[in-house]
This record gives structure tokens, sequence and C-alpha cells, in this order.
């Protein structure tokens, strides 16, 4: 009773109020900001992974003692192994890709109909045309902001020009063919939707002289974390010496700068709750000078020390622990609304927030993880309880007849 008392604000304590009202609000903000940042963050991980996996493989095999010409006799093995959803021969090559109104690199990837099918990416994301025959025509497959960028649709002709083509007496001349576009897909992820085009394995063959090989084997798995169990196994079913590449390796730079930033983030905005936490001391304090003459009078009248002690500490610990739970409810809000509220913001200040150029992801992605969500609840809970032990430890140290001597 005292306790909420002390919260309500009468005229002559009013500043202690607003203190009080500002360490609510900094602790709710800063638990909220946290959980926010934490989820799009793990959200723009998971997108990127699954992008870029969804494109790229789990692992690369490459053949260490010539080509690959029993391509099709090792993607059979390997995809027999426990865990191995399949594997894909592909060729893979550099090229302008060019048309009337622009031009533009591209990697272009020869890859079987069926194989192209069952790439997670691609097979569910047709924008436009059909994949129907594509092992059998010579149309290609490219993404949606490469087709943009050429002007061109599903029906027209891309023009596709290779560095190294036929050897003649006068050296090797660029490779210069048309191919009608069967498909366009969109990935939803800028990089990958400018600059991948796909061709008919044999056709690819014959456009990088491939005679009979493939570049590599692509393999997918059922979990992205075991690549260390999967190597041995793939090694073995391989039969013929290989040098394998896996989606670490290839991606290290970039997913361990994401973790440095996750976790500098974290440090920053936890200093938000610190802040909060310290106003809550500082209103304490002055709680504690102004209530002089009330803790001795409660004295007098045989309140005990730890009595007064627990008045100020739930008085401290309710600010934090109600503005905690705010921030988590507030930050849970925005976590489920993220996208809806970036376009609100976009459409306001009549700007791209969350720019596919620049972020590689079409939307802006948000998932809360229960672990992390917890650590801040729990972290911004102790310094809810740690903040008014010091003010409340001085308040049931004041000697009552000194305390009555307060005005």
């Amino acid at each position: 009773m005292l306790s909420l008392r002390y919260l309500r604000a009468r005229r002559k304590e009013g500043f202690i109020s607003v203190i009080a009202g500002f360490s609510f609000l900094g602790i709710m903000l800063g638990v909220a900001t946290l959980i926010i940042v934490m989820a799009v963050m793990n959200g723009f991980r998971t997108e990127l992974l699954s992008k870029i996996l969804g494109l790229n493989g789990h692992m690369l095999i490459q053949p260490l003692d010539g080509p690959l010409t029993d391509y099709e006799a090792v993607a059979q093995r390997i995809a027999g192994v426990p865990g191995v959803k399949f594997a894909v021969p592909l060729i893979e090559g550099q090229a302008l890709a060019s048309s009337p109104f622009n031009a533009g690199g591209v990697l272009v990837r020869g890859i079987s109909e069926k194989d192209l099918r069952e790439l997670p990416s691609i097979g569910s994301n047709i924008r436009q045309g059909t994949l129907e025959g594509f092992d059998s025509g010579e149309g290609v497959a490219i993404g949606k902001r490469l087709a943009d960028q050429l002007s061109l649709r599903a029906g027209d002709s891309i023009t596709l020009v290779a560095p190294r083509g036929a050897v003649t007496p006068m050296g090797t001349t660029p490779r210069i063919k048309n191919y009608k576009i069967a498909a366009v897909f969109e990935i939803g992820m800028s990089e990958y939707d400018s600059a991948f085009v796909f061709m008919p394995l044999p056709e690819a063959q014959a456009y990088f002289n491939k005679d009979g090989d493939v570049t590599a084997i692509e393999v997918y798995t059922d979990n992205a974390d075991a690549m260390d169990a999967f190597r041995p196994l793939v090694h073995a079913a391989a039969e013929r010496p290989i040098y394998i590449v896996d989606w670490r390796q290839r991606n290290a730079t970039f997913f361990n700068a994401l973790q440095v930033e996750r976790n500098v983030m974290f440090l920053i905005l936890t200093l938000i709750v610190l802040v909060a936490a310290f106003n809550i001391v500082s209103g304490l304090n002055m709680l504690v000078k102004d209530k002089g003459r009330d803790i001795g009078i409660l004295r007098t009248m045989g309140a005990t020390r730890g009595a007064i002690m627990r008045i100020f500490l739930v008085t401290g610990a309710a600010i934090g622990v109600v503005g905690t739970f705010a921030g988590f409810v507030l930050g849970l809000v925005v976590c489920l609304n993220v996208e809806e509220i970036r376009q609100f913001i976009s459409w306001l200040t009549a700007t791209e927030l969350f720019s596919p150029e620049l972020y590689y992801l079409s939307r802006l992605p948000a998932e809360m993880n229960a672990g992390e969500t917890a650590t801040v609840v729990i972290m911004a809970l102790v310094l809810s309880f740690l903040a008014p032990l010091y003010p409340s430890w001085r308040a049931a140290r004041l000697d009552p007849v000194e305390a009555l001597r307060y005005e």
C-alpha cells in the first residue's frame, strides 16, 4: 500500500514521479528495442540463409583427377547417402547478357529440367513462362530483376556472350548466341534475381565447350548445420578423389559479419536498459530524502528496518517489472507487424526504408527466438530488482531521530 502510494504523485512530489515515469519509459523502450532488433536480425539471417542455400546448395563437389565425366553415376551414389535430398550436376560460367535496351554480366548455370524444378528457390517461384520442355528446347530461365534491367519478358530473346568460344587460327573468339526466355523467376533476393541465368545442361555443355562433363555437383541435405557429419559419407559415396566446399566456407565472411553485428547491437542496446535502471536509482534516492519524516514516524511506530527496505524495494522494482512486461508486449506487437509498419513509414515519408538492392531481401523479416527473448526479459527484471537495492538500504539505515529532522 505504501509503495503504491509513493508512486502516485502529489503536488510537491511531482518531479519524483516524472523521474519514475521516464524510468518506466526507458525500460519499456529498451526491452522492446532489444526484442525487435534481435528478431529482425534473426529473420534477416534466416531469410538470407534460406535464399542462399535454396539456390547454391549445402555442398559443392569438384573433381581432383580430371573432368567429371561420370557425373550421373557420382550424383546418384551421393543422392543415396542418408540425409541427402538430391545431388545436382551443373555447369557454371560467366557471360554478358544483352538486349536491344541494356547489357550486364551474368552467371550462367547449365542444369537439367528435373533438377531445376527441385531447387527450393526456383520451382515454386516462376513468375512468367514455364519450365515445360526446358531440356528439349533452347530456352533459358532468368531472374525478374535481370528481365527488368534488360526490358525483357518470357518469350523474348536474350543474347549471351561468352569470352571463350570457338578456337580459330586467329585465336579464341567470343561465343555469341541468342536464346528464347522460357521462364522468369523471382527468388526475392536481388543479387540472385539480377545475376542468374539457367540453361539446359546439354546446351550449356555445348556453349561452354564441356564435352560430356560438368563443372561440379551441388548437394542439398536435410540439415544445413550437420556438414561435418555429411563430409565423410559424401567422400565415401563419390568413389573418386573430390574436393568439397560447404556453405559455411563459401559464405564465412558474410555470416561471421552478421554474427558480430548482432552481438554488438545487443551490447549497445542493453545500455538503454542500464540507463533506465540508473534513473530508478536516482529517483528512489530523491524519494528517500523526501520521505525522511515518514520513515522516522514509521520507525518510532515499530516498523523494522526490513519493512522500510521492502517498501522502497517494491516501489523501485514495480517500475522496472511493469516497464519490462510493457516492453515485451510492445516488442511482440511490432515484430508481428514489422512489414506493415515498414510499409506505413515508407508511405508516410515517401522513401524506401528497406531497399532490396542494399539489403538483398524484398521484405523486412522478423523471427523471434524464445531463448533470446527470455534472456532480454530476465536481464531487465534482474536489473529492475538490483537498481532499488542501494536506495532501499539507505532508507532502512536512517536513524529515526535524524529522519524526523527532514523537512
